[in-house]
């Protein structure tokens, strides 16, 4: 069964603690027979959202850059991992204003009623928030959950998951955390496996 995973990275600095446990559960994820692809938001060129709620009555951002194309894939995959760090108590900026670009879904979903996910696309579909934070505090993830259940419920994914790791200044990076980037892996083989699972139970929905 072909399952389609996409793992997006908000960090602005390649191949550190939060893109290497991303890295970690698309490896799980591939090992489970899904394929997988990982996009860099730092490489892209987009701009953020400026409000101008064009969206509101067209259902269409008006804006024509990298974002454009990466939405139209987050349509087709399966599971969709998004990866940021915690910076100042929240998720990159980069991440922020990616996700503030998918405001056209939200209008088409909420305002304009044009856009519909039943709710058997939706068991079908996976989101999963991967982290990593400096600080040891327990609730340092706590600020990103509703930007990220916001994302995922406009996209049309469960939010299945987070897969996280504090501490990281103490561990010394993601290396020396004794347990997350294999629990990353793990968590990318069951969660394709669930939804394995799902779509051979269900309609094999697509939308």
């Amino acid at each position: 069964m072909d399952i389609k995973v996409l793992g997006i990275s908000g960090s602005p600095r390649r191949h550190g603690n939060t893109e290497t446990l991303l890295d970690s559960f698309l490896a799980g994820a591939e090992e489970a027979g899904a394929g997988i692809e990982k996009i860099v938001l730092r490489d892209l060129k987009y701009a953020t959202c400026t409000g101008c709620n064009a969206c509101h009555n067209s259902g269409v951002c008006v804006m024509k850059d990298d974002l454009t194309k990466l939405y139209k894939k987050i349509l087709e995959v399966d599971i969709l991992a998004v990866a940021s760090p915690i910076y100042s108590m929240g998720i990159t900026a980069g991440l922020k204003g990616f996700i503030d670009r998918g405001q056209y879904l939200w209008a088409k979903k909420f305002v304009l009623k044009k856009l519909y996910f039943s709710t058997e696309h939706i068991k079908q579909h996976k989101g999963l928030f991967i982290s990593t934070a400096g600080q040891s505090w327990n609730d340092v993830f706590d600020a990103a959950y509703p930007i990220v259940t916001a994302f995922f419920d406009s996209t049309g994914f469960e939010y299945y998951d987070n897969v996280i790791a504090n501490n990281m200044d103490a561990y010394g990076g993601i290396q020396g955390h004794p347990t997350a980037l294999a629990d990353a892996k793990t968590k990318g083989e069951e969660v394709v496996r669930e939804v394995v699972s799902l779509i051979s139970t269900g309609t094999s929905e697509r939308q």
